[in-house]
């Protein structure tokens, strides 16, 4: 009773601020960016809240914590300094001038108007779409699993009833929304977080005897002190996995959209410092308790974790199952009906953040102009209408893909990150530092990055990989080739070379245009 109603308050709160916001909501700028006026509080929490989810704190902290152990630590540093710190230092001041310069309310936006190229923004537009909605899918499937294993409630139920409060709060008041209930949701991360650290770690008899215990414990090969070491049993694929989650914010385009929206460059600098913070507890801390998760598995069939963990049609563990598992078995009551509310903030937030971006980037990346060409009118009512029709599209979407459930979480995700990320990553970073990047060279990070995405996919996912791996297995690789994990990290750092390598064979489509857009980082900072 108590985790419903703490449940159902949480909820009915959501929505009365989606309703309160909706007041502010008046023209597509408000909608989206709430009119470049967010303060370092609000953005920061946007930018940690939509960065952590159940992803994190379900899929990956389970399978990474399984499989590395107290190594998986490192994962959620790496977040902290690359995916926050650094991201805000090189990305965020430039980022909010050159936009605010170009006017663009989007990445897509970003890429026509600083390339030149309407192609671009259109196939950008169709990457997003597309590959936004199976990291949906991930943050639906975490989330089902802590309610399946607390409430009860059947996974599909679980689904639809978040998709349905997402819709309601994000159509009403759109960013203005979500920034406000980002800041509510990060507070009750950061309490539930702690709190749940210093009971797992007081369950496991405190941190010295639960290292070593985790040396005592076999890893997947039968290794005995790997889980409690520094680096762990596998230290060149938990590098994959850091590039991958760390690396990958710079460019997820609903991340970098928080950019688009803070108030100023000292907002900038005191939300660079909040949002490093916030990253260390809440991402440290999620990989730092799923380190532990085999602990609770030799506690027997009984009451540890392998009495809830179920497994997938093919056989393999269910590593989403892990976390809600070792909750159930370590938590009181009263401290799992808060994880409830935790997990279920983190995923309304970033599920916001997900929808709003989709939503705006087909409206206004492809509806409208096609509207405009053909002479229809399109003012600003009617494009904050079809944003709110497509927020709802996409929630639809989401759903079907995610009432599936023969796939990770981590697989959903880094397929999503690695085309995202691979294709927009070098051309956005590189395009606000170097006037030589050419059109030419972003189009083939774009195209790269999906193929080999989709391609690895397929192989993947059809189970070809197995052939692959004899044929190379006289190189004893120091990772694993059939990761998606790798393969997501490979596609970002790739287009990193990729994208100087074309851009030194190809030509910048205007000069003078490209000269006078950096001289916007010669204005007098507002």
């Amino acid at each position: 009773m108590v985790k419903w109603l703490i449940l159902v308050a949480y909820l009915l709160l959501m929505v009365g601020i989606g309703i309160y916001c909706s007041k502010k909501t008046s023209n597509v700028s408000d909608f989206v960016l709430g009119g470049r006026s967010i303060g370092p509080w609000f953005s920061a929490f946007a930018f940690g809240t939509s960065y952590f989810s159940a992803v994190v704190f379900i899929g990956y902290a389970g399978q990474f914590g399984w499989t590395y152990g107290i190594s998986a630590s490192w994962i959620g540093l790496g977040n902290a300094l690359i995916g926050s710190l650094l991201a805000w230092l090189i990305l965020g001041r430039r980022t909010r001038t050159m936009t605010k310069h170009l006017d663009a309310t989007t990445m897509p936006e970003f890429f026509e108007k600083r390339y030149d190229s309407n192609k671009l923004k259109v196939v950008a537009s169709l990457i997003v779409f597309l590959f936004l909605i199976p990291y949906t899918a991930s943050v639906y499937n975490g989330l089902s699993r802590l309610f399946e294993s607390t409430l009860h409630i059947p996974y599909i139920y679980c689904i639809i009833i978040m998709a349905l409060f997402t819709a309601i709060y994000v159509i009403a008041g759109g960013f203005h929304a979500t920034a406000l209930n980002d800041f509510i949701q990060g507070m009750i991360m950061i309490a539930g977080i702690l709190a749940v650290v210093i009971t797992i770690v007081f369950k496991a008899g405190g941190f010295t005897e639960a290292i070593k215990s985790l040396n005592a414990t076999p890893d997947d090969a039968g290794n005995l002190n790997t889980l409690g070491s520094v680096f762990g049993p596998k230290p060149f694929d938990l590098l994959g996995v850091v590039v991958l989650t760390s690396l990958g914010t710079w460019g997820l385009p609903q991340m970098i959209q928080k950019f688009y929206s803070i108030s100023d460059d000292s907002a900038i600098k005191r939300g660079t410092v909040i949002s490093t913070v916030f990253a260390v507890i809440i991402s440290g801390g999620c990989y730092f308790i799923g380190g532990f998760g085999r602990l609770f598995a030799t506690e027997g069939e009984a009451t540890g974790i392998m009495a809830h963990i179920d497994r997938l049609p093919n056989g393999k563990l269910e590593f989403d199952a892990i976390v809600p598992s070792m909750l159930q078995t370590a938590l009181p009551e009263a401290l799992l009906g808060l994880i409830v509310v935790l997990v279920l903030a983190a995923s309304m937030s970033t599920l916001s953040s997900l929808v709003l971006t989709s939503s705006s980037t087909l409206t206004l990346d492809l509806i409208k102009p096609a509207a405009l060409k053909k002479g229809k009118a399109f003012d600003e009512k009617k494009q904050v209408l079809i944003i709110r029709v497509f927020i709802a599209l996409f929630l639809i979407l989401s759903v079907i893909m995610a009432a599936f459930k023969n796939a990770y979480i981590t697989t959903l995700m880094s397929i999503s990150w690695g085309a995202l990320s691979g294709s927009f990553l070098a051309p956005f970073l590189l395009g606000l530092y170097s006037k030589k990047i050419t059109p030419a060279a972003v189009g083939t990070c774009f195209g790269f990055a999906v193929l080999f995405t989709l391609t690895h996919t397929a192989l993947f996912l059809m189970g070809w990989f197995p052939g692959v791996v004899d044929a190379v297995k006289g190189l004893n690789l120091p990772f694993s080739i059939n990761s998606p994990l790798n393969a997501g990290a490979f596609c970002m750092l790739f287009g990193l070379v990729l994208c100087p390598i074309v851009s030194s064979f190809t030509k910048v489509k205007d000069e003078k245009k490209v000269e006078e857009i950096f001289t916007c980082y010669s204005e007098k900072a507002e």
